[in-house]
């Protein structure tokens, strides 16, 4: 009975701790569910509205590309699945072209910038990505806030949240596919 209680006591405590978290608190890695959530044109909550300073000190607001669909993917050096998606990510982002999509990325565990950029120069990354150790820009993506690295979204042209990948990208193609939906409904 005794054992009981306090292994009750101790789950409670373990679980209360979780209710405040940010980003992946001290945890070295969350992962996804690699569930792909689209988002209906009519069911689509208001523009994400997330700026701050990018891994190489520069001012960066969402807001500033709209009209162009957005892929937003929250990433963290140490994480192995981040690592290993980033060339498809690259790779996607030179296939779909910079004229009418944006690739922007969040880093929200690495403790300097400098090691932020240094894995996106290995990586040949020339997008830019928000630094964001604290994960307080996630809390703008609405219900569908994340905890797990990597996740990437698409925002529409308008700015608004049309999908979500929580986990890696199954593959580039769905990607690209799922941006070419969107930019597909501007007419």
């Amino acid at each position: 009975m005794i054992r009981r209680a306090l292994a009750g006591l101790a789950v409670l405590v373990l679980t209360s701790g979780c209710s405040g978290v940010k980003g992946t608190d001290d945890l070295e890695y969350v992962g996804g569910d690699g569930k792909v959530v689209e988002v209906a044109k009519d069911k689509r909550e208001d523009p994400v509205e997330i700026s701050g300073e990018t891994v190489q000190g520069e001012p960066l607001d969402i807001s500033d590309l709209r009209g162009k669909a957005v892929v937003l993917n929250v990433w963290w050096s140490g994480c192995g699945p981040c690592r290993s998606e980033m060339p498809m990510l690259v790779d996607a982002e030179e296939e779909l072209g910079k004229d009418e999509v944006a690739f922007v990325g969040i880093n929200i565990r690495d403790l300097a910038p400098e090691n932020a950029a240094a894995f996106e120069d290995d990586r040949g990354v020339d997008y830019p990505s928000l630094y964001d150790p604290g994960s307080e820009t996630l809390g703008s993506l609405g219900k569908y806030e994340t905890r797990s690295v990597p996740a990437t979204y698409v925002l529409d042209t308008e700015g608004r949240v049309a999908a979500l990948m929580n986990g890696p990208v199954p593959s580039k193609s769905t990607l690209v596919t799922l941006v070419r939906d969107v930019l597909a409904e501007k007419g």
